[in-house]
């Protein structure tokens, strides 16, 4: 008789605290988001299977749940997450304070079979899990499309009638429907929304500090609690997860019973829900582990090593000579003197004229559309190199010269008339250009004819200085206003 005070203290070791009740409740709630949003990048790869899922996702998440539930209730005596909490449903007894310790203590397998949820109590709990929520989900959707604007509204000031929402002359009876479904989203389900926190908040805060056996009003209603798994529960788990009926000695099994028969339908679909159990640890720590890559800077750093150590050369271009090259071609060349024309032997023997070159772009080995500087004789502190106006709003280029605001920004854009004129061959070209016309020859400058378009012969100049041909940094962002 010495475990009598113990059987008189009020402590419960199968009882679960409401931090349990709490956590498990959370992870119920998170199960239909995550994997709506899976669906929802699913379906973008592939639309036409999944479309209509996605659109049906409610009902379709409501089936599913309901079978999945229904197994793990008559099965394993809770709900899937429930389970995972190593917690359960029970029966309440209508006995004095629902308890009964010593038949607990002494008897603990008959009497888990006699609080064991019957079929009617799986129905109810399968209401209440599956049931309610989706009733909820509905309804608060409902209520963001038809009653959440007109409440926008009049709290903004805004007229609060609504022609639309009128019946017509003679309504139908779906129409008759619809205007009741409003009117009740509006005019009552604010209350009772009020009301459904307001009373799971009283049987938790009750729940709390032990004056009820109940953490939730609808487990109330339908006389359940939950429990902690005890160890004839783990036993008869262990049972059912081990598997396979015990035959009597020398009798014949059934043909396909073997190998064959783990596929049957009849074992496919009770291994295929109970696989869910090691499913959500397995998917709770992937998410955890990707969390840590991704937040971590081993991956950068993994992903560093394995780059230093790839030799990738440098891309080779068809029919294009380097800078360097074609510079130290250019220095090695000497006159040809054995020429038959007297005036190509006089032009040869001549030191060569200094002209300007346009500046090759270093990765695609082309020409750079850039302007020339105004002549000396004029005002070229005042000038825009651009248009060779008068500068307007006078900005300044990281390369330190100055151009009205208009044309250095339309030009960084690649929108500028002159750059459109020069690429579709109209306009004329550069000092440069005209320099090489004026001898005959075209240097470094790619033959063109008038009329014809120079793209993929040059580059426009877009994102570029448009006099010395090198890269702004940052785009507009990156040009400057000049205070005269």
């Amino acid at each position: 008789m010495e475990y009598l005070p113990g059987l008189q203290q009020e402590f419960d070791e199968l009882k679960p605290s409401l931090f349990e009740l709490l956590a498990e409740q959370q992870l119920s709630d998170l199960l239909p988001p995550s994997i709506r949003y899976i669906l929802a990048i699913a379906t973008h790869r592939h639309p036409r299977y999944l479309l209509r899922i996605l659109n049906s996702y409610d009902e379709v998440y409501a089936l599913l749940s309901l079978i999945v539930e229904r197994y793990y209730l008559r099965n394993f005596g809770g709900s899937f997450t429930e389970n995972f909490y190593s917690l359960k449903r029970e029966r309440v007894l209508l006995t004095k304070n629902g308890e009964i310790p010593r038949a607990q203590l002494g008897a603990p397998g008959p009497v888990r079979d006699s609080l064991k949820l019957r079929s009617a109590d799986v129905w109810k709990n399968l209401f209440v899990m599956v049931g309610i929520p989706y009733l909820k989900r509905k309804l608060d959707e409902g209520y963001d499309i038809h009653a959440a604007p007109q409440a926008s509204l009049i709290m903004s000031g805004g007229p609060r009638y609504n022609p639309s929402d009128d019946l017509p002359p003679h309504p139908t009876i779906r129409q008759r429907l619809m205007h009741a479904y409003k009117w009740f989203l509006r005019n009552i389900y604010p209350s009772v929304n009020a009301a459904y926190y307001f009373s799971i908040l009283l049987f938790n805060l009750a729940y709390l500090f032990d004056n009820t056996k109940y953490s939730s009003p609808f487990l109330w209603l339908i006389g359940t609690r939950i429990r902690r798994l005890s160890s004839a529960d783990h036993h008869a788990i262990a049972r059912i997860l081990d598997g396979k009926p015990q035959n009597p000695r020398g009798a014949r099994t059934r043909p396909g019973s073997g190998l064959l028969g783990l596929l049957s339908p009849q074992n496919l679909y009770p291994q295929l829900l109970t696989s869910l159990r090691y499913f959500l640890p397995a998917s709770i720590f992937a998410l955890k582990f990707l969390e840590w890559w991704h937040a971590s800077d081993f991956s950068r750093q993994l992903a560093r090593k394995a780059t230093d150590t790839l030799d990738i050369p440098a891309p080779i271009t068809k029919g294009m000579i380097p800078p360097s090259e074609r510079k130290r071609k250019r220095s090695t060349e000497k006159p040809d003197t054995s020429s038959s024309s007297p005036k190509s032997a006089l032009k040869s023997t001549t030191q060569p004229r200094n002209r300007p070159q346009p500046p090759i772009s270093a990765s695609s080995y082309l020409p750079i559309f850039t302007v020339s500087l105004p002549p000396a004789d004029t005002d070229a502190a005042s000038s825009c190199p651009i248009c060779l106006n008068q500068l307007a709003n006078p900005t300044a280029c990281q390369t330190g010269y100055v151009y009205c605001y208009v044309c250095i920004f339309h030009w960084l854009n690649g929108e500028h008339q002159r750059q459109i004129d020069f690429m579709n061959g109209d306009g004329a070209g550069a000092a440069w250009e005209e320099a090489g016309e004026e001898d005959g020859e075209r240097g470094d400058a790619p033959a063109h004819k008038v009329g014809e378009s120079r793209e993929g012969k040059w580059e426009s100049g877009k994102g570029r200085c448009p006099v010395t041909g090198r890269r702004v940094l940052g785009g507009t962002e990156g040009l400057r206003r000049v205070l005269i």
